[in-house]
């Protein structure tokens, strides 16, 4: 099979390429050349907001879109390769559905307001919804929709993961965020890339994420000491302690979300449509010792800002959960 791969030196366009690969399809990824394309892939450069001319010429039975910004830039892609490709899988979100989502939400929720298929710079909820609209304007059935929840495994350049894992490393006194026993929902990108590759000729909308309780904070906790070999000391808070110490949920304490809506909508969604279609779940525990491997192979550091925020606790709200 000829995949191409608008992306592929990210996070999951990255992944999607490595497997693509190894299951012997000819890959190509597009993208503005900054960083070499995957083993295996060939590249060609461009850019999505302006010069898709490397595009104009080739055929290929499956496109995987990864790309999160303006829909109009999805849209001139979408138009350009409606007659020389098969199938159009984009890489979408669970964020396009309308907020707070109801807990067992799934595929016929309701969706976000305000998305359209030519828009500009728009929320990431409307980019995304909008991307949809701008590929079911050229694919129709051919286009398949991966609704991702919250991603995680090796490459992943957010450093929600990667900073639980540094930390616990480090070992000593560790604010942990309770109830340990709260349910986490995620899907490891190999899973989201082995779905999506398997299904080069599926349309339609799907929720890519484990089920509910596929694991809980302390058993995610716990896959880190073992896989790093630490043996922390965890101090567990609760949320109204987390709170008052002025700790912002998600992104100071990456991952957790306090029990109520938001949780609900991140951690309790209804995976059933990709779960009977195939998508297989691998233990948490296995996703995060391959993410650990990973960071040591790679030289992973901690990014300074992701989306103009620091990832994790600085030293100080460390501290100030602790004296909690």
């Amino acid at each position: 099979m000829k995949v191409l791969i608008l992306g592929g030196t990210g996070f999951v366009g990255t992944v999607v390429a490595q497997e693509a690969a190894s299951r012997g399809h000819r890959v190509t990824v597009f993208n503005r050349g900054s960083r070499p394309a995957p083993a295996g892939a060939s590249l060609l450069t461009g850019d999505r907001l302006g010069d898709l001319s490397a595009l104009r010429a080739g055929s290929w039975d499956l496109v995987v879109d990864t790309w999160k910004g303006a829909p109009s830039a999805v849209r001139e892609s979408a138009r350009l390769l409606s007659g020389r490709a098969g199938h159009y899988a984009y890489i979408s979100s669970r964020s396009v559905y309308a907020q707070p989502a109801p807990p067992g939400g799934d595929e016929n929720s309701p969706l976000v307001d305000g998305a359209s298929p030519g828009a500009g710079e728009v929320p990431y909820p409307q980019a995304k919804l909008g991307g949809e609209m701008a590929v079911a304007e050229s694919f129709g059935d051919r286009a398949l929709f991966a609704r991702a929840g919250l991603v995680l495994g090796p490459h992943e350049n957010v450093g929600r993961l990667p900073w639980w894992l540094d930390r616990v490393s480090r070992g000593g006194a560790i604010p942990a965020p309770g109830p340990a026993d709260l349910p986490l929902q995620f899907v490891d990108c190999r899973d989201l890339a082995r779905f999506v590759l398997d299904h080069p000729a599926t349309g339609g909308a799907f929720d890519l994420v484990g089920p509910p309780g596929h694991t809980t904070t302390r058993d995610l906790l716990a896959a880190c000491a073992e896989a790093t070999g630490a043996s922390p000391d965890l101090r567990w808070l609760s949320p109204e302690q987390i709170a008052a110490a002025g700790v912002e949920p998600w992104s100071d304490l990456p991952i957790w979300l306090p029990p109520g809506e938001l949780h609900d909508t991140m951690h309790s969604g209804d995976p059933a449509k990709a779960l009977a279609h195939g998508l297989a779940c691998r233990p948490a525990a296995e996703t995060v010792a391959d993410t650990w491997t990973w960071m040591r192979s790679s030289g992973w550091t901690a990014p300074d800002t992701v989306f103009g925020r620091r990832v994790g606790l600085s030293p100080a709200q460390e501290q100030a959960l602790l004296s909690a």
